[in-house]
């Protein structure tokens, strides 16, 4: 069995790492660069970066950041923010990055999934859902969380998975920030209808969180912010609890 990933979260904002509760109330949470560092040094398996207001502002991501941060790092390396086009994607990875996410710009323009995937691979090509449970469906949001689409999650992540993504990032914006654990069936449902990784997002708040989204294969991954960034949990005590667990982990 491949060993789960565990992977920080640096969602950035004016250049500093940021984080809220529901996609709202944000508060600094740290120098990204700094962070980055940290975390590649205590054994983070992949980290994310998330500009999360450049599709909003309507702005490239940070590509001089991005360039600062992959200096710092040895680790598998995501950034999303802004991306629209192959030349997005060639400039970040230029600056460092190993695989880019889209989602306001996907779910906009389905089509450049696979044009990224025909161009980069599809091992470049992360697609993140955010997901919010409407009404009695999981539908999902773009711009940052703000603007609810006509699409539901399910249906487009087999579409996502079918024009070429690698990998699907799910935040669960109903648990983003609460602490109160990982969507799990969710999660569940969409690494059983899928064959590619799923990082699940949102929500964590304890190891056990972890070890929850873990048990029955419900997530290749799992991804976090807060607890890591204010160091309520540490990434080596982590992997040692889900060691503990059966959980295979890189140590």
């Amino acid at each position: 069995m491949l060993c789960k990933r565990i992977i920080p979260c640096l969602d950035i904002k004016d250049g500093k790492t940021v984080k809220g509760v529901n996609f709202v109330d944000l508060r600094d949470a740290g120098d990204p660069v700094e962070l980055a560092e940290i975390y590649s040094r205590k054994g983070a398996d992949e980290l994310v970066f998330l500009d999360i207001t450049a599709t909003v502002e309507k702005r490239k991501t940070l590509v001089e950041l991005v360039r600062n941060v992959a200096k710092q790092i040895n680790i598998p390396f995501t950034v999303g923010g802004g991306i629209s086009s192959v030349e997005d994607v060639s400039a970040l990875l230029n600056a460092g990055a190993d695989k880019i996410s889209i989602n306001s710009s996907a779910v906009r323009n389905p089509s450049l999934i696979n044009e990224l995937s025909n161009e980069f691979g599809a091992q470049c090509v992360v697609v993140a859902i955010d997901s919010r449970y409407v009404d009695g469906e999981h539908i999902v949001h773009v711009k940052g969380g703000r603007e609810a689409t006509e699409k539901r999650t399910i249906p487009w992540a087999k579409e996502v998975q079918d024009r070429g993504a690698g990998e699907i990032l799910l935040t669960s914006m109903d648990h983003d920030g609460t602490k109160a654990g990982f969507a799990i069936e969710l999660t569940g449902t969409l690494t059983k209808t899928l064959h590619i990784p799923v990082i699940a997002s949102g929500g964590a708040g304890t190891m056990a969180h972890f070890s929850d989204i873990f048990a029955n294969n419900d997530a290749d991954a799992a991804l976090a912010a807060s607890i890591f960034h204010f160091k309520e949990i540490e990434i080596p005590d982590l992997k040692q609890f889900l060691n503990q667990k059966g959980v295979p982990v890189r140590i």
